[in-house]
């Protein structure tokens, strides 16, 4: 059987790591990553991928074969630091998505995008709440035009506040849940950005993969959102991690909430089977024995 070849831009990152350990356990899969390691990290390595290191935007350049299938994670995915990183915001998603498109326009392969469920924050209004927003969300138009002008299989994706191992737990870049893991490990207080009720969906990377998986072979199209259904605000996460909470003051585009829209996924037989709660209380056990 001819292999299928994968390509997974961002295979370095958090998520893009897991689907490419979990594409290269099928010994019919040939997977390669294209990583910049802004955020990404050789320790997230897995077994048999090929790694190629650079930017999307020279996507043509560097990817010297023709890919099956094309999944594009490899974007700037920060919301309240992209007001301060703007420029890298423009070329990471807006340059980088039209390379990306043009390199599978030509290669005549399927693209998966992952789009940012922050365009569904706050009844629609999140679309525009920041730079990050703004790029993902007008990058989704992009994707679904180039399926419209010229043809090309698109699905896209959106995920809902992702947690688990490999997830970035200190500096500017950390995500809530690792960082207040770490916090905890510290022992130091967990900071709480005000006004601290704005809800997450957090899901566990596990079924965030599952879900990318099941899309990836059968889906196309837009809005095939992946997230747990239960919502959590902050406060609420520090109260299930049990620490001392330090408010800190509000920011710029963070949003409230946001609607989940799991119903094409889930008519592709996807669920979600990872708790938040149970996830927490299992650190709380193994590693801080509290």
């Amino acid at each position: 059987m001819t292999q299928k070849k994968i390509l997974v831009t961002g295979g370095a990152g958090f998520v893009g790591s897991h689907l490419c350990e979990r594409l290269a356990q099928d010994p019919n899969n040939q997977v390669t990553s294209l990583d910049n390691y802004f955020t990404g990290s050789e320790s997230n390595h897995v077994p048999n991928v090929t790694y190629i290191k650079g930017n999307t935007v020279d996507i043509a350049k560097l990817v010297k074969f023709t890919p099956d299938m094309v999944y594009h994670l490899g974007e700037y995915s920060r919301v309240e630091q992209s007001f301060d990183d703007i420029e890298t915001v423009w070329r990471y998603n807006k340059d980088g998505i039209f390379a990306v498109l043009e390199f599978v326009r030509k290669a005549g392969c399927k693209i998966l995008y992952a789009g940012s469920s922050t365009k569904f924050g706050d009844g629609g209004m999140g679309r525009s709440a920041s730079p990050y927003a703004w790029t993902k969300a007008s990058n989704t138009e992009l994707v679904i035009n180039y399926g419209n002008w010229f043809n090309v299989p698109y699905a896209i994706t959106y995920f809902y506040n992702v947690y688990g191992e490999r997830e970035i737990s200190s500096g500017k870049y950390a995500t809530l849940i690792a960082l207040f893991a770490e916090k905890m490990r510290q022992r130091q207080p967990l900071t709480v950005v005000s006004p601290g009720v704005q809800k997450r969906n957090f899901t566990h990377v596990s079924d965030i993969i599952n879900g990318l998986l099941l899309v990836g072979e059968n889906g196309y199209g837009d809005e095939f959102g992946i997230g747990s259904d239960e919502a959590f605000s902050v406060l609420e996460v520090a109260d299930l991690f049990g620490g001392d909470v330090e408010m800190l003051p509000e920011r710029k585009g963070n949003r409230l909430t946001a609607d989940v829209i799991t119903d094409k996924t889930r008519a592709l037989g996807w669920s979600c089977h990872c708790s938040l709660k149970q996830y927490v209380g299992d650190l709380k056990k193994n590693e801080w024995k509290f």
